[in-house]
């Protein structure tokens, strides 16, 4: 998922670290087991109701990079005043122009002039960016002359935090997932995570308000996506298996993730037991994002049932709890391997979303993404590889003439 990391913010991330990143975020455990991924999904979980214009439906997708977007955080990441780099890239609205870009595993300034970072570089496990009106500043703990992650690390037991996705509850202050992970004794793929928590922060100051314990007992990591529909807010989380991913959806009733008892879908209705969660579906990524279009539901995801995958992938369901029908690849990411545009065969990408808020018109979405590199080294000698990507795509929907004739005419 990201190029994990215990390095204090003046200590050069360990490769050992790298390493766990990518296992969390690409399934890299099935290259080490020698597994193959579950076929792709739409499978069981799904709620079966009803129908909406999005079934069936087909597209003709085409995309272009944000151009807005990819100047200002690059013209900012360049700078070297703050933010230089991270990877998560979910966007809360904080109303008055003000929009939170949360980023997990992040690198700060300064960046010398040939484009390289030094390597002092401070590196913290997650820091907010704050576009106000289109000027960005970086929000984080410590001082400036001493920063540290806005979720520090445990005081006890080791590890870390890394931070899902986000939303205002209904003070205005800014909630999200943190999740916790822990390094074992050995071995370069030895961390795990270990239990979920709910981050609130002052949404003016940044000042963390309190830190609680959310459900974790069902093997999953509910911070993959929130969306707010009518009386609840669902949160989507991951059953990361490693070879094999799965999407879980939990809700609860109004805007306060720990304002009421959540939950879970168990593949038929909704139960109050945490152990109950279905598997809706597989081949997401440990960060996706499902929003609702039309009179349905998008989903918008990295393939992951092809380790390392190009491919970002579109589904629609006329629920939130699926199935979602698969439309097709919608992007491919043009970074990746010795073939992609760096000519790097150490570079990946991974844990696409869209960020729904910033739809422009139509079926026209905002879809982000991360590119690392299996080699730490690589993100020092080049600032430019360990940013988020900002496309715009446009889905083109259109009836699926294929599969129901009489919607065509």
């Amino acid at each position: 998922m990201r190029p994990s990391t215990t390095a204090q913010p003046n200590e050069r991330p360990r490769r050992r670290g790298l390493a766990a990143a990518t296992a969390v975020g690409l399934g890299i455990g099935a290259l080490l087991l020698g597994a193959l991924p579950a076929q792709a999904g739409g499978g069981a979980g799904g709620s079966g109701a009803g129908s909406c214009s999005l079934d069936p439906v087909a597209i003709e997708p085409s995309a272009q990079v944000h151009a807005a977007l990819t100047d200002a955080f690059t013209g900012y990441g360049d700078s070297g005043e703050g933010w230089t780099g991270g990877d998560s890239t979910y966007s809360v609205p904080l109303g008055g122009g003000r929009t939170a870009w949360i980023f997990s595993d992040t690198f700060l300034g300064p960046v010398n002039p040939d484009g390289s970072r030094p390597e002092t570089t401070p590196f913290l496990n997650n820091s907010f960016v704050i576009d106000e009106r289109g000027s960005l500043s970086t929000a984080t703990g410590g001082t400036p002359e001493a920063p540290e992650s806005l979720i520090p690390p445990p005081e006890e037991g080791g590890g870390w935090y890394w931070v899902g996705d986000g939303a205002t509850d209904r003070d205005g202050n800014l909630q999200l997932v943190a999740l916790k992970f822990w390094y074992g004794g050995g071995g370069a793929f030895d961390f795990g995570w270990e239990s979920n928590h709910l981050a609130t922060f002052d949404s003016e100051t940044f000042e963390r308000l309190d830190f609680v314990d959310l459900p974790s007992a069902a093997g999953v990591q509910w911070a993959s996506w929130l969306q707010r529909d009518g009386r609840y807010t669902y949160i989507y989380g991951v059953e990361d298996l490693g070879a094999s991913k799965y999407m879980h959806v939990a809700r609860v009733s109004g805007r306060d993730l720990d304002g009421a008892p959540w939950e879970y879908w168990d593949g038929t209705g909704w139960s109050g037991e945490e152990t109950d969660t279905a598997r809706i579906m597989d081949g997401v990524a440990n960060e996706y994002s499902v929003a609702p279009l039309r009179d349905g539901y998008l989903l918008i995801t990295q393939d992951t049932h092809e380790i390392f995958s190009r491919n970002i992938e579109a589904y629609v369901s006329c629920s939130p709890t699926g199935p979602f029908t698969p439309l097709g690849t919608v992007y491919e990411m043009p970074e990746v391997g010795a073939a992609g545009s760096y000519g790097n065969p150490n570079i990946f990408a991974y844990n696409a979303h869209e960020h729904p808020e910033l739809r422009t018109r139509g079926d026209r979405i905002l879809v982000t993404y991360n590119v690392n590199s299996f080699d730490s080294g690589d993100l020092y000698e080049d600032v430019t590889i360990y940013r988020p990507r900002f496309v715009e795509i446009d889905l083109g929907l259109r009836p699926d003439c294929g599969r129901e004739l009489g919607r065509c005419g």
